[in-house]
């Protein structure tokens, strides 16, 4: 259990779980506010919308988010120096290691595993769940909703969030269609890249020798890291029918309310305020 304890603190450290394009929206928004975010990782991610994505750094050493960079490290003694050079550092950490090290304030899971967390409610002095999976009260202090609709980003202090109903959002009149799966077990090889427009009938990738055709004329949103080994039925890519390939570039709409929600969380537990 995490006690805070530190008696001259003069910026919040939050640590994140997970890089994918959710969490990173997340971070985004808690850099820019100036605080010291740290996201951990897995070794191989998978992120889909890659672009918007912290995991990202995890292979190519570094990425930049709507002007946030952020940079891979390899020990947790580099986590001060990254974030005294403006920069969200990005650990490989699946274990949360850097836990007792790096003692945050906040802790917000947001892997979007949509289970319960392996970690409890005193992980942290204030720990914070993404989506389904979490109890407020019991695994984390809140919640905050994921699901779109009139509850998205609002924070829950009782309870769960909804369940996951496993169907994308409808955009432009295309559901379930828009997310690409992976046909077979095996490693993906794409034919094309995110931000390329495609038509009905294009073939994305191949996963095992087994072709991923586009349903429908969009662009490429996402789609995973050419290369790795994935399961068949896993997500490994979608197509956004509104044809504006800027969009691939751009935390999502659901990210940011998502975000507000958080900051929402953080900015109402009491022993914030000698932080702002």
């Amino acid at each position: 259990m995490t006690v805070w304890n530190r008696k001259a603190e003069t910026k919040m450290r939050i640590l994140v779980r997970g890089g994918g394009d959710l969490a990173s929206g997340v971070v985004v928004r808690l850099h820019r506010a100036g605080w010291q975010v740290l996201v951990t990782e897995l070794a191989r991610p998978l992120a889909v919308r890659r672009y918007v994505s912290f995991a990202e750094a995890v292979y190519d050493g570094e990425i930049s988010i709507e002007g946030v960079r952020g940079l891979r490290i390899d020990r947790l003694d580099d986590v001060n120096p990254s974030i005294a050079d403006g920069v969200v550092p990005v650990l490989v950490d699946p274990s949360l290691e850097s836990l007792a090290r790096f003692e945050p304030h906040v802790l917000i899971d947001g892997r979007m595993t949509k289970r319960p967390p392996e970690t409890d409610i005193g992980a942290a002095p204030l720990v914070i769940g993404l989506g389904p999976g979490f109890t407020a009260g019991v695994d984390c202090h809140a919640v905050v909703e994921t699901n779109r609709g009139p509850a998205m980003g609002r924070v829950l202090w009782e309870g769960q969030a909804q369940a996951d109903t496993g169907v994308p959002e409808r955009v432009a009149g295309y559901q379930v269609e828009r997310v690409l799966r992976a046909p077979a077990d095996g490693v993906i090889e794409p034919f094309v890249e995110i931000g390329n427009l495609v038509s009905a009938g294009d073939l994305i990738a191949e996963v095992a020798g087994e072709p991923v055709i586009a349903a429908f004329d969009g662009v490429v949103r996402g789609l995973i890291k050419p290369g790795l080994k994935i399961r068949a039925g896993e997500k490994i890519g979608d197509i956004d029918p509104r044809g504006d390939p800027r969009l691939c570039w751009m935390v999502s709409d659901k990210a940011l309310a998502v975000a507000g929600g958080v900051l929402e969380a953080i900015l109402s537990w009491k022993p914030v305020r000698k932080f702002v």
